[in-house]
Parts: C-alpha cells; structure tokens; sequence
C-alpha cells in the first residue's frame, strides 16, 4: 500500500506544488482546504484527494482527524503572512495569526503522532520560512509564528526520532507564488512607521517577484520526507547556504544593519 500524506493548504502556492510532487512518488495524498468545493478545476491537482480544514477551528481539526485511517507524512504548509508595526498590530489579528499558524498545525501534529510511532514510521515537515533565522522589521508576528513553529520541530524531533518517526523544518526564502497579494497589512492612518513601512514592503514585493518557484521548495519538502534520517532544518532560496554561513561569522548588529539596508531601511 502506498503511504499516506495529509498536505495542508494544498490548493495552491507551496502546498499544491507538494501535494503534486508526492502524488508523483506515488504517495496517496490528502490535500486540506478551509472550503475545498470552492477549489477550481484549473487549482485542483490530479489524485488529490480534497478535505475540510480550518486550522483555526478546533472542531474543523477533530472532525477531520476523525476522518483519517492513517497518516505517515504531515506537510504542516497552510498558514498566513502578516505585516505591519509591532504597535499597530491589533491583538485579534495576532491571535489568529498563531492560532493558525502554530497552534493549529501543533494540534494536528499531536494527533497523528500516536500513529506514527505504533507503526514506527512517520515523517512531519513544519513549512517555516528564514525569516525565523533572520528576523524583519514590520514582520514581527508572522516571525514569531515561524520561529514558534521551528521550536516545536527541534524539540519534539528529540522525543520521536527513537521511534522512527522524524520532524523537520523546511524554511523558504524569498518565493514567488503570489503570497505577497494575499498578505494582511495593517498600518495605522498619519503612522510614525508609514515612510519605512512603504519602502520596506516595495522591496519585499520585489525581492519575493524575483523568488524562488514554490516546486523547488517541493522538492526540498520531498528530499526531507524521503530521507533515511531527515536533518532538523532544511533551508531553500534567497541564497541560504551563504546567509546561513554570513550569520555565523557576524555580529548580530551587523546583520541587522545589512537587513535593513537590503529593505530600504536606514540605520
């Protein structure tokens, strides 16, 4: 029998490229969606299997846990980007924002473990983003989500990994998928920040244009998923094996400046 992998967010970008490399591999795939009938023929990938689920919603995660016989991938992918000043972030919007990008994908995680480990295999990818390795400005929460998640990874990888059940963090850089359209913004009217929160979202857009596609980052998800022992940290785009080794080697305020500088930012 073919493993089964449950894919969230597989309507598009880096979930729907995933969800159609492992049908590829000759994975039985479910692919989740908050409404999947509003999925059009032209989104839909074919073998997927298309599911309710609103990582917001704990109902929505137990009904759909319950509609599951067996699971051996979880590509936690689905999840929402965010800007705006730390100050001007309206708490509701914060609280949505983890519940859907960490909690969610957490309770998931915590209810297919058990499976996993009976079987002694499973294989759990969190889809994180570099930004919880270097940190933005206006990009504090959705960082604080993705370095959230990472923690999660690295410390339940120690607990399951002895029963052959291993969990990674995939962290894209810069992708162009057309997640920079759907990004929520929020910036208070006659704001201190509007100056240096225009010009640092014109040179994110751009940067994120010029991105990386989201099969590549696929194909990273399915090098992690198919590993014999799956490394804690895959990183894929905006030249992550020098970013990660400049890191090493600079002082953390010197990173910062260079972060700043490369968004338009002076200081």
């Amino acid at each position: 029998m073919p493993r089964t992998a449950v894919v969230t967010g597989a309507s598009s970008g880096i979930g729907k490229a995933t969800a159609a490399a492992l049908v590829a591999r000759g994975y039985r795939v479910i692919g989740t969606s908050r409404k999947p009938e509003g999925i059009g023929a032209e989104a839909r990938v074919a073998g997927v299997e298309y599911r309710a689920l609103d990582l917001t919603d704990a109902g929505s995660i137990d009904a759909f846990v319950a509609g599951l016989e067996q699971v051996d991938v979880l590509i936690n992918n689905a999840g929402e980007s965010q800007a705006g000043p730390l100050a001007e972030l309206p708490t509701d919007a914060v609280e949505r924002l983890f519940r859907l990008n960490v909690l969610g994908p957490v309770a998931l995680t915590q209810a297919v473990l058990p499976g996993m480990r009976e079987r002694g295999y499973g294989r759990v990818i969190m889809v994180g983003s570099m930004i919880a390795s270097f940190p933005m400005p206006y990009r504090s929460s959705y960082g604080a989500t993705k370095a959230a998640l990472k923690g999660f990874a690295v410390a339940a990888r120690f607990e399951e990994s002895p029963f052959g059940v291993w969990i990674s963090t995939v962290e894209p850089g810069q992708i162009n998928t057309g997640l920079r359209e759907r990004r929520t913004k929020y910036l208070n009217e006659g704001s201190p920040h509007t100056a240096d929160f225009t010009a640092f979202i014109a040179k994110l857009d751009e940067a994120q244009g010029k991105g990386i596609t989201a099969e590549r980052v696929a194909d990273t998800i399915v090098q992690a998923v198919e590993a014999k022992r799956p490394r804690p940290l895959y990183a894929v785009g905006s030249n992550a094996p020098v970013m990660f080794a400049v890191r090493r080697l600079l002082p953390r305020t010197v990173m910062e400046r260079l972060i700043a500088r490369a968004h338009g930012l002076s200081r």
